[in-house]
C-alpha cells in the first residue's frame, strides 16, 4: 500500500516518544512528510482540509523503527532479497529505516557501490535503506576502507558484516582511522578460531544432541580486545550482537571506564535460548548462536537498564536449499524484519520490558548512535511513524511473510500486537486489514 501525502491525524492514541522521555495520551498531526504537531486535544477541527483522521483509540503511536543490522541481497544476491522485498517486510513489521550490511557482491566497500545501492533502495524500496559501509577492503580484515569518502557518499557506519577483524593491529587503526572522521566502527565479535567447526553454544545441550559447540569465549575474547583497542584510541565502538553475561560484564566495565562503546543484541537473542533448538531446527541456527536462558535473562536486563543500546532483527534470510539441511550442515541465519517488533512485544507483555525502552532501543537509540534524523515524534522531524495494536493475536505463518526466503525463527509462534499501519515520509506505506 502506498498513498498519497496528504495530512494525516493520529488521534486519541497512547503516544510513545523515548526521545522526549514521554508516555501518554495525546494525538500526531503529519504533514508536509513532517510531524507537525504531537500533543493532546489537536482534534480534527484544529487540522489542515482534507487531512485523513485515524482513530487511534486503543492504540500505540510510536517512532518508526529502525533496524541496524540486517542483510539485503542487493547487489549480486537478489534471489535471497532485494530492496523491495525487503521493504515491504520491514513496512509489514513497522521498521521504517533499514541499515543494510556490507557483505554483497561486491562488497559494499567504495563510494560507487555506496551510490549504487542508495539510489537502488530510492528507487525501488517503500522505506529508507542506509548502507553501512566495509571497515575493510573485500570484507578481507587486512587493509582499511576509505571512511572520509564512504562517509561523504553516504555510509552511515562501518563494519564487516558477520566477520571479525582478527588482526589487532589493522583493527587499532581502523578505530583511529574513523575517530578522526567520528564514524562509528559496527563490529560482529566473535574469533573464528575458537568457533572452529563449532554449530551451536558449547554446553551440557550441544553434547546430548552431539553438535560441535561454540564457546562464549570466542566473543568475549575479541570484545575484551577491543575494549581495550577504543582505550587506545578513543574511537566509537558498537558490539554488533551481544550474546552472554560474559561479554556484558565486558561492556559495563568498559562502559564504567568512559569509553564510547554500546552494544546491540538481536531479537532472536532475547526471546529464544538454545532449547529452542529442539530436535535439530536449522531455523534456530545462528551466528552468533543462541545461549543458554540465563544468558537471554541477562541479556534482556541489560537492555532494561540501558547496558545494551540497540536491539535489530539481525535478518539474514537462506535459501531453503541451504537452510533444510542437517542442522551442523544448514547456513546460519533467520529473517527477522516482519517480527522484530512482535518478539519484542512479546517481552512487553511478559513484563520483562516495557514498551518505551523497547521502542527506545528499536528507534531513538539507533538514530542516535548513526546520527539519524528519525527516532523521534519531535515536531519538524521526519514522518516516519508507525501504529501499534498491543492486543490484537495473530500467528505467523511463512506464507504470509513478504520476505522470498522463509527461514523464521518463529515459524507457527503465537504472538500478541502488531503494527497495523506504517507511514514513511508522510506517505501510508502499508496498512493491515
Amino acid at each position: 500500500m502506498l498513498t498519497d501525502r496528504r495530512p494525516i491525524l493520529l488521534a486519541n492514541a497512547r503516544v510513545v516518544d523515548p526521545s522526549r522521555d514521554f508516555d501518554g495520551p495525546g494525538d500526531v498531526l503529519i504533514a508536509d512528510g513532517i510531524i507537525r504537531e504531537t500533543r493532546r486535544g489537536i482534534g480534527a477541527a484544529g487540522v489542515p482540509e482534507g487531512t485523513d483522521v485515524v482513530n487511534c483509540s486503543g492504540k500505540i503511536v510510536a517512532p518508526g523503527l529502525i533496524d541496524m543490522r540486517a542483510f539485503v541481497g542487493e547487489p549480486g544476491f537478489s534471489h535471497r532479497e532485494t530492496f523491495a522485498s525487503a521493504s515491504q517486510a520491514a513496512a509489514t513489521g513497522g521498521i521504517t529505516t533499514i541499515i543494510c550490511q556490507p557483505d554483497t557482491l561486491p562488497v559494499i566497500d567504495n563510494s560507487a557501490t555506496v551510490d549504487f545501492v542508495m539510489r537502488r533502495a530510492r528507487d525501488t524500496a517503500i522505506v529508507n535503506i542506509q548502507p553501512m559501509a566495509a571497515l575493510t577492503k573485500g570484507m578481507r580484515g587486512d587493509e582499511m576502507t576509505e571512511f572520509g569518502l564512504l562517509k561523504a557518499a553516504g555510509a552511515v557506519a562501518f563494519s564487516d558484516g558477520d566477520r571479525s577483524v582478527t588482526n589487532a593491529q589493522v583493527m587499532r587503526r581502523a578505530l583511529t582511522y574513523a575517530r578522526d572522521f567520528d564514524a562509528l566502527v559496527v563490529h560482529h565479535t566473535e574469533d573464528p578460531d575458537l568457533i572452529g567447526e563449532g554449530v551451536m553454544n558449547e554446553g551440557e545441550f550441544a553434547t546430548r544432541l552431539g553438535l560441535m559447540g561454540i564457546p562464549k569465549a570466542a566473543e568475549a575474547v575479541i570484545l575484551e580486545r577491543d575494549m581495550r583497542l577504543v582505550a587506545l584510541t578513543g574511537g566509537r565502538y558498537h558490539a554488533a550482537s551481544l550474546t552472554c553475561i560474559d561479554s556484558l560484564d565486558i561492556l559495563k566495565r568498559g562502559r564504567d571506564a568512559g569509553l564510547a562503546v554500546s552494544a546491540s543484541v538481536s531479537i532472536n537473542h532475547l526471546a529464544l535460548n538454545e532449547n529452542d533448538i529442539g530436535p535439530y531446527r536449522s531455523f534456530l541456527k545462528l551466528s552468533p548462536p543462541l545461549r543458554t536462558e540465563d544468558d537471554r535473562r541477562a541479556l534482556v536486563a541489560a537492555v532494561a537498564s540501558g547496558l545494551v543500546d540497540v536491539i535489530m532483527s539481525d535478518h539474514n534470510p537462506q535459501d531453503v536449499e541451504v537452510k533444510r539441511l542437517p542442522f551442523a550442515e544448514a547456513a546460519p541465519g533467520a529473517i527477522g524484519l516482519e517480527t522484530m517488533l512482535a518478539a519484542g512485544l512479546r517481552l512487553v507483555h511478559n513484563e520483562e520490558l516495557d514498551l518505551k525502552t523497547l521502542i527506545k532501543a528499536m528507534s531513538t537509540r539507533p538514530a542516535e548512535l548513526l546520527g539519524l534524523s528519525g527516532g523521534t515524534l519531535r515536531t519538524g522531524a521526519p514522518a516516519d511513524v508507525i501504529v501499534i495494536d498491543p492486543d490484537t493475536p495473530w500467528v505467523v505463518d511463512p506464507a504470509d511473510l513478504k520476505s522470498p526466503c522463509k527461514n523464521t525463527p518463529f515459524d507457527e509462534a503465537r504472538f500478541t500486537g502488531r503494527v497495523v499501519r506504517t507511514i514513511v515520509g508522510g506517505r501510508t506505506v502499508y496498512e493491515h486489514v
